[in-house]
């Protein structure tokens, strides 16, 4: 079941109903209100716990992310549509904050994936530099590639697991081990391109079990450029992210794709649901938003409290009689 979302007229940090006014701001622009449960005071406003910013525009911005939008054309449509201008370094902030919290999330959930697989790899660039280098194999110092491993199910279209390398022998045995380990089972097909490693990868991940077939087989007709169009739109999206530096940024970016792959975007493939939905999970949040205005995830930003709160008295906006009898009461 659906735990209830945060309202307004509930503790932003602890869900609770015992609410009550603590007088305004110093301003006097808006309402503070005090929780007499945690002894917390917070603003009555939509933005989360500690934060400035409504639910709706944080959620917003992770969604057009993973979407494909640059962070500078993010930052261009939520000033058009509510006249708040964040920062680049604000909104990667919501992105990663909350995209550690959603990926952590998603992994307490295991799907119900079919008994074959399709893994590929490609490769991507990451680096400063503009300079227009396409070919991989190129010997340029200033363009610096990666290796993009995935496994996805054909039944599913669940993406198992990616992993990120530069040049390895046992790669392709990783990603074997992380799809494994993700699905809670081992696949009676894999079907993979005449790449070399996947020989041994499969082999000693799976024993002879598991069946391996290189390039199109009958079995999977019209699915066998499944993965590739899956790079194809990530690499489009990857494109515009002008962020991904480095390896561990790529890393962050892929974790965070993976939940919004496998758990938000409805897939046209499979009667526009959600992979999860496919492999069985009863996942409880349909967008970003609700994601992050969940219980679960707020108790991971909200930090815990030590102790007993000290409240101070509303320096404005209440009488001395108001305040002694609203201390009186709690």
């Amino acid at each position: 079941m659906l735990e209830e979302e945060y309202s307004p007229r509930k503790c932003k940090y602890c869900n609770s109903a015992h609410v009550v006014r603590f007088g305004h701001t110093k301003q006097g622009t808006g309402q503070r209100l005090l929780c007499r449960d945690c002894g917390r005071t917070f603003m009555h406003s939509e933005a989360l716990p500690s934060m400035r910013t409504p639910a709706v525009q944080i959620a917003s911005a992770i969604n057009m992310y993973y979407e494909g939008m640059s962070l500078n054309a993010i930052r261009r449509h939520i000033q058009q549509t509510t006249g708040n201008y964040p920062s680049d370094s604000t909104v990667y902030e919501w992105i990663d904050k909350f995209g550690k919290i959603a990926v952590k999330e998603a992994a307490k959930y295991q799907p119900q994936v079919g008994d074959t697989w399709i893994c590929d790899e490609t490769y991507v660039r990451v680096d400063q530099s503009n300079e227009k280098v396409a070919n991989p194999y190129s010997k340029s110092r200033k363009a610096k590639w990666l290796i993009l491993w995935d496994c996805i199910d054909v039944d599913t279209r669940f993406l198992l697991a990616s992993h990120i390398t530069k040049r390895g022998t046992k790669d392709a045995q990783e990603l074997m081990e992380k799809s494994s380990k993700r699905a809670g089972k081992s696949p009676k097909v894999v079907v993979t391109d005449k790449l070399r490693a996947y020989l041994d990868g499969i082999e000693l991940t799976f024993g002879a079990d598991t069946k391996h077939k290189q390039g199109v087989t009958i079995e999977i007709e019209n699915n066998i450029d499944l993965i590739e169009c899956f790079h194809s739109t990530l690499k489009s999206r990857i494109n515009e992210m002008r962020v991904l530096k480095n390896k561990d940024t790529l890393q962050k970016f892929m974790d965070g794709w993976l939940v919004h792959y496998n758990f938000i975007s409805l897939h046209k493939s499979i009667d526009n649901h959600t992979p999860a939905e496919k492999a069985g999970i009863k996942y409880p949040y349909k967008n970003w938003q609700e994601i992050i205005q969940s219980p679960n995830i707020l108790k991971e930003i909200v930090k815990p409290t030590t102790g007993k709160m000290k409240l101070k008295r509303p320096s404005v906006s209440m009488t001395d009689t108001e305040q002694d009898r609203f201390f009186n009461s709690l």
